[in-house]
Protein backbone atom coordinates (compact mmCIF):
# COMPACT_ATOMS: atom_id res chain seq x y z
CA UNK A 1 0.00 0.00 0.00
CA UNK A 2 0.75 3.59 -0.69
CA UNK A 3 0.41 6.02 1.69
CA UNK A 4 -0.19 9.67 1.69
CA UNK A 5 2.00 10.72 4.37
CA UNK A 6 3.22 13.98 3.79
CA UNK A 7 0.01 16.43 4.45
CA UNK A 8 0.67 18.92 6.93
CA UNK A 9 -2.89 20.41 6.77
CA UNK A 10 -4.84 17.30 6.68
CA UNK A 11 -4.79 14.44 8.99
CA UNK A 12 -7.07 11.31 10.03
CA UNK A 13 -7.30 11.39 13.89
CA UNK A 14 -8.80 8.41 14.59
CA UNK A 15 -11.74 5.73 13.71
CA UNK A 16 -14.39 3.85 14.53
CA UNK A 17 -17.50 1.89 13.82
CA UNK A 18 -18.08 3.07 10.30
CA UNK A 19 -16.60 6.66 10.56
CA UNK A 20 -13.33 8.69 10.66
CA UNK A 21 -12.41 11.41 12.51
CA UNK A 22 -10.52 14.00 10.30
CA UNK A 23 -8.74 17.53 10.78
CA UNK A 24 -8.77 19.40 7.56
CA UNK A 25 -6.72 22.76 8.53
CA UNK A 26 -8.46 22.85 11.74
CA UNK A 27 -11.81 22.12 11.19
CA UNK A 28 -12.87 18.71 12.75
CA UNK A 29 -15.41 16.88 10.98
CA UNK A 30 -16.57 13.27 11.62
CA UNK A 31 -17.89 11.41 8.17
CA UNK A 32 -18.70 8.03 7.66
CA UNK A 33 -16.60 5.80 5.53
CA UNK A 34 -17.44 2.53 4.13
CA UNK A 35 -14.05 0.84 5.13
CA UNK A 36 -14.20 1.54 8.93
CA UNK A 37 -15.59 -2.06 9.76
CA UNK A 38 -14.04 -2.16 12.93
CA UNK A 39 -16.04 -1.52 16.35
CA UNK A 40 -12.52 -0.30 18.40
CA UNK A 41 -12.96 2.20 21.51
CA UNK A 42 -12.65 5.74 20.37
CA UNK A 43 -9.85 6.87 21.31
CA UNK A 44 -9.42 10.30 21.87
CA UNK A 45 -12.07 12.74 23.50
CA UNK A 46 -11.91 15.35 19.65
CA UNK A 47 -14.96 13.01 18.94
CA UNK A 48 -17.49 14.92 21.30
CA UNK A 49 -15.51 18.05 20.01
CA UNK A 50 -15.83 17.84 16.18
CA UNK A 51 -17.13 21.28 14.42
CA UNK A 52 -19.35 18.87 12.07
CA UNK A 53 -20.47 15.66 11.74
CA UNK A 54 -21.99 14.08 8.93
CA UNK A 55 -25.51 11.99 9.72
CA UNK A 56 -26.21 8.91 7.22
CA UNK A 57 -30.24 8.79 6.49
CA UNK A 58 -31.72 4.74 6.35
CA UNK A 59 -33.44 6.38 3.11
CA UNK A 60 -29.86 6.97 1.04
CA UNK A 61 -28.00 10.08 1.61
CA UNK A 62 -28.05 12.21 4.83
CA UNK A 63 -27.11 15.59 6.38
CA UNK A 64 -24.40 17.87 7.93
CA UNK A 65 -25.02 18.85 12.01
CA UNK A 66 -22.49 21.96 12.49
CA UNK A 67 -21.86 22.16 16.01
CA UNK A 68 -19.75 25.31 15.67
CA UNK A 69 -19.90 27.79 12.71
CA UNK A 70 -18.00 26.68 10.22
CA UNK A 71 -17.29 28.81 6.98
CA UNK A 72 -19.21 28.01 4.02
CA UNK A 73 -15.84 27.15 2.19
CA UNK A 74 -11.89 27.49 3.40
CA UNK A 75 -8.88 26.25 2.38
CA UNK A 76 -5.68 23.45 2.51
CA UNK A 77 -2.23 23.17 1.18
CA UNK A 78 -0.44 20.60 -0.16
CA UNK A 79 3.28 21.83 -0.96
CA UNK A 80 2.64 24.45 -3.28
CA UNK A 81 -1.00 23.74 -3.76
CA UNK A 82 -4.14 25.43 -2.42
CA UNK A 83 -7.55 23.80 -2.44
CA UNK A 84 -10.81 24.97 -1.11
CA UNK A 85 -12.92 22.90 0.93
CA UNK A 86 -16.57 22.82 1.70
CA UNK A 87 -18.70 20.32 2.85
CA UNK A 88 -21.06 19.04 0.46
CA UNK A 89 -24.60 17.55 0.75
CA UNK A 90 -23.47 14.08 -0.11
CA UNK A 91 -20.46 13.56 2.45
CA UNK A 92 -17.76 14.59 0.50
CA UNK A 93 -15.52 18.23 0.85
CA UNK A 94 -14.15 18.33 -2.49
CA UNK A 95 -10.84 16.11 -1.96
CA UNK A 96 -9.59 12.89 -1.66
CA UNK A 97 -6.36 13.60 0.30
CA UNK A 98 -5.34 10.25 -0.52
CA UNK A 99 -4.80 10.95 -4.11
CA UNK A 100 -2.06 12.72 -2.64
CA UNK A 101 0.40 10.02 -3.19
CA UNK A 102 -0.70 9.73 -7.60
CA UNK A 103 0.08 13.96 -7.50
CA UNK A 104 3.45 13.03 -6.20
CA UNK A 105 4.17 10.31 -8.50
CA UNK A 106 2.67 12.59 -11.81
CA UNK A 107 4.62 15.14 -10.63
CA UNK A 108 8.05 13.64 -10.64
CA UNK A 109 7.60 11.66 -13.88
CA UNK A 110 6.78 15.36 -15.09
CA UNK A 111 9.76 17.21 -13.86
CA UNK A 112 12.30 14.32 -15.02
CA UNK A 113 10.63 13.14 -18.67
CA UNK A 114 13.03 14.30 -21.58
CA UNK A 115 10.33 16.44 -23.49
CA UNK A 116 12.96 17.76 -26.34
CA UNK A 117 11.62 21.08 -25.61
CA UNK A 118 8.17 20.07 -26.48
CA UNK A 119 4.98 19.84 -24.39
CA UNK A 120 4.63 17.35 -21.89
CA UNK A 121 0.51 17.08 -22.23
CA UNK A 122 -1.51 15.37 -19.61
CA UNK A 123 -4.98 14.32 -20.41
CA UNK A 124 -7.22 13.92 -16.35
CA UNK A 125 -10.65 12.50 -17.45
CA UNK A 126 -13.39 12.33 -14.40
CA UNK A 127 -11.00 15.12 -13.13
CA UNK A 128 -13.47 16.55 -10.82
CA UNK A 129 -12.04 20.00 -8.22
CA UNK A 130 -8.64 19.28 -9.94
CA UNK A 131 -5.81 17.82 -7.56
CA UNK A 132 -4.64 15.65 -10.25
CA UNK A 133 -4.73 18.79 -12.63
CA UNK A 134 -2.68 21.30 -10.49
CA UNK A 135 -0.09 18.99 -9.44
CA UNK A 136 0.66 17.94 -12.82
CA UNK A 137 0.84 21.71 -13.98
CA UNK A 138 2.34 22.84 -11.36
CA UNK A 139 5.34 20.05 -12.43
CA UNK A 140 5.40 22.02 -15.97
CA UNK A 141 2.67 19.84 -17.71
CA UNK A 142 -0.01 21.19 -20.56
CA UNK A 143 -3.38 19.83 -18.52
CA UNK A 144 -6.54 19.28 -20.43
CA UNK A 145 -8.96 18.21 -17.25
CA UNK A 146 -12.48 17.34 -18.46
CA UNK A 147 -15.33 16.53 -16.68
CA UNK A 148 -19.19 16.38 -17.21
CA UNK A 149 -20.19 18.76 -13.63
CA UNK A 150 -19.72 21.87 -14.92
CA UNK A 151 -19.60 22.39 -10.86
CA UNK A 152 -16.91 20.57 -10.25
CA UNK A 153 -14.77 22.47 -13.30
CA UNK A 154 -15.73 25.28 -11.84
CA UNK A 155 -14.51 24.45 -8.23
CA UNK A 156 -11.25 23.00 -9.67
CA UNK A 157 -10.55 26.18 -11.74
CA UNK A 158 -11.21 28.03 -8.02
CA UNK A 159 -8.61 25.55 -6.65
CA UNK A 160 -6.34 26.95 -9.33
CA UNK A 161 -6.79 30.36 -8.83
CA UNK A 162 -5.93 29.62 -5.00
CA UNK A 163 -2.78 27.96 -5.99
CA UNK A 164 -1.28 30.91 -8.49
CA UNK A 165 -1.92 28.14 -11.55
CA UNK A 166 -4.69 30.53 -13.29
CA UNK A 167 -2.40 31.30 -15.98
CA UNK A 168 -1.34 27.60 -16.39
CA UNK A 169 -1.45 25.92 -20.00
CA UNK A 170 -5.01 23.95 -18.69
CA UNK A 171 -7.84 23.58 -20.83
CA UNK A 172 -11.01 23.42 -19.01
CA UNK A 173 -13.55 21.41 -20.25
CA UNK A 174 -17.23 20.48 -19.10
CA UNK A 175 -18.18 17.14 -21.33
CA UNK A 176 -18.83 13.45 -21.17
CA UNK A 177 -15.30 11.97 -20.83
CA UNK A 178 -15.54 9.11 -23.15
CA UNK A 179 -17.20 11.27 -26.16
CA UNK A 180 -14.43 13.40 -25.26
CA UNK A 181 -11.91 11.11 -25.82
CA UNK A 182 -13.22 9.42 -29.42
CA UNK A 183 -13.24 13.56 -30.38
CA UNK A 184 -9.65 13.40 -29.69
CA UNK A 185 -8.40 10.37 -31.67
CA UNK A 186 -10.29 11.82 -34.76
CA UNK A 187 -8.64 15.24 -34.03
CA UNK A 188 -4.92 13.02 -33.78
CA UNK A 189 -4.69 14.94 -30.29
CA UNK A 190 -2.54 12.38 -28.33
CA UNK A 191 -0.89 13.14 -24.99
CA UNK A 192 1.99 11.87 -23.11
CA UNK A 193 -0.26 11.03 -19.48
CA UNK A 194 -3.50 9.87 -18.94
CA UNK A 195 -5.22 10.00 -15.35
CA UNK A 196 -8.35 9.16 -14.38
CA UNK A 197 -10.78 7.76 -11.63
CA UNK A 198 -14.21 7.08 -13.01
CA UNK A 199 -17.48 6.79 -10.75
CA UNK A 200 -18.25 3.07 -9.92
CA UNK A 201 -22.01 4.25 -11.14
CA UNK A 202 -23.44 6.77 -13.17
CA UNK A 203 -26.34 7.79 -16.01
CA UNK A 204 -25.74 9.50 -19.20
CA UNK A 205 -28.04 12.31 -20.57
CA UNK A 206 -29.93 9.69 -22.80
CA UNK A 207 -30.40 7.57 -19.60
CA UNK A 208 -27.38 5.24 -20.74
CA UNK A 209 -26.12 3.21 -17.42
CA UNK A 210 -22.44 3.78 -16.65
CA UNK A 211 -21.15 0.52 -14.29
CA UNK A 212 -17.51 0.82 -14.08
CA UNK A 213 -16.86 -3.36 -13.90
CA UNK A 214 -18.99 -3.41 -17.45
CA UNK A 215 -17.10 -0.43 -18.75
CA UNK A 216 -13.65 -0.14 -17.99
CA UNK A 217 -11.97 -2.34 -20.10
CA UNK A 218 -13.45 -0.51 -23.18
CA UNK A 219 -13.25 3.44 -21.69
CA UNK A 220 -8.78 1.88 -21.03
CA UNK A 221 -9.10 0.64 -24.82
CA UNK A 222 -10.47 4.03 -26.37
CA UNK A 223 -7.96 6.24 -24.24
CA UNK A 224 -4.83 4.00 -25.11
CA UNK A 225 -5.71 5.57 -28.82
CA UNK A 226 -4.90 9.07 -27.48
CA UNK A 227 -1.33 8.40 -26.01
CA UNK A 228 1.80 9.53 -27.66
CA UNK A 229 4.28 7.51 -29.30
CA UNK A 230 6.52 8.76 -26.68
CA UNK A 231 4.27 8.42 -23.39
CA UNK A 232 4.91 7.82 -20.49
CA UNK A 233 2.39 7.00 -17.54
CA UNK A 234 -1.17 6.04 -17.98
CA UNK A 235 -2.70 6.32 -14.10
CA UNK A 236 -6.09 4.33 -13.59
CA UNK A 237 -7.86 5.18 -10.15
CA UNK A 238 -10.69 3.46 -8.38
CA UNK A 239 -12.97 3.25 -5.43
CA UNK A 240 -15.33 0.91 -6.36
CA UNK A 241 -15.94 -1.59 -3.60
CA UNK A 242 -14.43 -5.47 -4.98
CA UNK A 243 -12.46 -4.07 -8.21
CA UNK A 244 -9.18 -5.26 -6.77
CA UNK A 245 -5.89 -3.11 -8.13
CA UNK A 246 -4.96 -6.50 -9.75
CA UNK A 247 -7.81 -6.60 -11.95
CA UNK A 248 -6.69 -2.70 -13.11
CA UNK A 249 -3.57 -3.53 -13.74
CA UNK A 250 -4.41 -6.92 -15.69
CA UNK A 251 -6.04 -4.47 -18.05
CA UNK A 252 -3.67 -1.84 -18.53
CA UNK A 253 -1.03 -4.95 -18.90
CA UNK A 254 -3.44 -6.30 -21.61
CA UNK A 255 -3.79 -2.65 -23.35
CA UNK A 256 -1.19 -0.79 -23.04
CA UNK A 257 2.00 -2.95 -22.79
CA UNK A 258 1.79 -4.78 -26.24
CA UNK A 259 2.14 -1.31 -28.29
CA UNK A 260 4.07 0.68 -25.88
CA UNK A 261 6.10 -1.70 -23.83
CA UNK A 262 6.80 -0.72 -20.38
CA UNK A 263 5.54 -2.31 -16.83
CA UNK A 264 2.14 -1.84 -14.75
CA UNK A 265 2.35 -1.91 -11.37
CA UNK A 266 -0.85 -1.91 -9.10
CA UNK A 267 -1.55 -1.21 -5.26
CA UNK A 268 -3.92 0.50 -2.84
CA UNK A 269 -3.66 3.88 -1.55
CA UNK A 270 -4.39 5.00 1.83
CA UNK A 271 -3.77 7.85 4.94
CA UNK A 272 -2.25 7.27 8.04
CA UNK A 273 -4.51 7.24 11.84
CA UNK A 274 -2.58 8.73 14.01
CA UNK A 275 -4.74 7.02 16.85
CA UNK A 276 -4.17 3.77 16.21
CA UNK A 277 -0.78 3.91 13.89
CA UNK A 278 -2.73 2.24 11.09
CA UNK A 279 -3.18 3.09 7.54
CA UNK A 280 -6.85 3.69 6.77
CA UNK A 281 -7.19 1.62 3.02
CA UNK A 282 -9.15 4.37 0.46
CA UNK A 283 -8.61 3.67 -2.98
CA UNK A 284 -6.94 1.74 -5.72
CA UNK A 285 -4.70 2.66 -8.27
CA UNK A 286 -2.86 0.86 -11.34
CA UNK A 287 -0.29 2.54 -13.10
CA UNK A 288 1.30 2.00 -16.33
CA UNK A 289 5.14 3.54 -17.08
CA UNK A 290 7.71 3.45 -19.91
Amino acid sequence: MRTAENWQDYRIIDTSDGMKLENWGGRILSRPDPQVIWKTPRKTDLWQKADGIYHRSSKGGGEWEFRSKLPESWQISYGGLRFVIRPTGFKHTGLFPEQAVNWDFMAERIKTAKTDGGEFRVLNLFAYTGGATLACANAGAAVTHVDASKGMVSWARDNAAASGLSEAPIRWLVDDCEKFVKREIRRGNRYRGIVMDPPSYGRGPGGEVWKLEDCVYDLVRTCAEVLAEDADFFLLNSYTTGLSPSVMAYILTEVICPKFGGRVTADEIGLPVEMSGCTLPCGSTAIWTK
